[in-house]
């Protein structure tokens, strides 16, 4: 039996599971050959060697959105300003090139609280001109993936949305344990799966690892928030969070222009499991424009090569 190689998307819009699947696949080949994995570097060649699968949850994020409109509701707005304001400080401890700097300054500005009397409305009101703002920061910039400030903040919501371990559907079942029930049907005990999350995804992964008992020879997450410790480290489920039992490698991938990932050295935020596993984090630079893709960061060799690695040791531990 193949190894399984499941890949997890992360914050945004609707997107086709089949042609994603294929693009992080078309990445991954690009990456592997930059690896020397010159067998490997074509998209065939890697479904051969394993059973890829992508786990697709953006729907469930969508259903609540009137007429498709992707912007935040105010119900998140206080959690959503937490979110970035934590961005926001950590950036600016990075000590950016001056223009950074003053784009993040303003961000800054504008994010403090109004009044005592402040609705969630005006708040919201807030957080979408602050996202309008960041998208002038490099990595951001002349990119289409968030066509103004109130799409890139109704993405960033779904972060909130997730944790706040809501939104009830007619089972009783909330938002959070349906996408992770998402990822686990696509799981098999009896099967080695090499998982790739990015993003949200990583979070939603992390979390459903904790309820697999098959093994996991390789987890890799890539521009993940786990790190995050006013929003997400606290809220992340169980606590404190820990290695899940069954993953025998995590490596975390960050880049510097990734405005999503201020706290990116997760092995200081995520206790190791009863094996001594624990993250490991590695940098890697793409070419800053709009970073937070998870192709981006599979098309680097230090992502894919381990990738390739981790799928080729299981698929001959398996066929001896």
């Amino acid at each position: 039996m193949r190894p399984a190689l499941v890949f997890v998307h992360g914050i945004g819009g609707a997107r086709d599971p089949r042609s994603e699947c294929a693009a992080w696949l078309a990445a991954l080949a690009v990456g592997a050959r930059k690896a020397g994995h010159r067998a490997e570097a074509a998209p065939p060649s890697l479904t051969g060697l394993a059973e890829p699968a992508f786990v697709y949850y953006g729907d469930l994020f969508a259903a609540r959105q009137p007429q498709g409109v992707a912007g935040p509701d105010p119900a998140d707005a206080e959690e959503l300003r937490n979110l970035l304001h934590e961005l926001i400080e950590v950036r600016l401890e990075l000590e950016p090139d001056p223009r950074e700097r003053r784009i993040l300054d303003h961000a800054r500005a504008e994010l403090r609280p109004p009044g005592p009397d402040r609705s969630a409305a005006e708040l919201l009101r807030r957080i979408v001109s602050v996202c309008t703002t960041l998208l002038a920061l490099p990595g951001l910039r002349r990119t289409g993936q968030w066509a103004g400030g109130r799409l890139m903040a109704g993405h960033l919501a779904q972060v909130v949305r997730y944790l706040a371990r809501a939104e009830r559907d007619a089972a009783g079942l909330p938002l959070d344990r349906r996408i992770r029930e998402r990822f686990l049907d696509r799981l098999d005990a009896d099967r080695p799966v090499v998982v790739v999350a990015h993003s949200l995804g990583s979070v939603v992964a992390m979390e459903a690892l904790h309820h697999h008992r098959g093994p996991v020879p390789l987890f890799v997450t890539l521009g993940s928030p786990i790190g995050m410790r006013a929003v997400v480290r606290p809220r992340l489920q169980p606590q404190p969070p820990a290695v899940p039992g069954c993953v025998e490698r995590w490596l975390n991938f960050w880049d510097r222009d990734d405005i999503v990932v201020p706290r990116p050295r997760l092995e200081d935020d995520v206790l190791p499991n009863a094996r001594g596993c624990r993250p490991v984090t590695g940098r890697i630079d793409s070419d800053g424009l709009w970073t937070h893709t998870a192709t981006k960061y599979l098309a680097q060799a230090s992502v894919a090569g381990p990738v390739v690695e981790a799928v080729r040791g299981a698929t001959e531990a398996g066929s001896t």
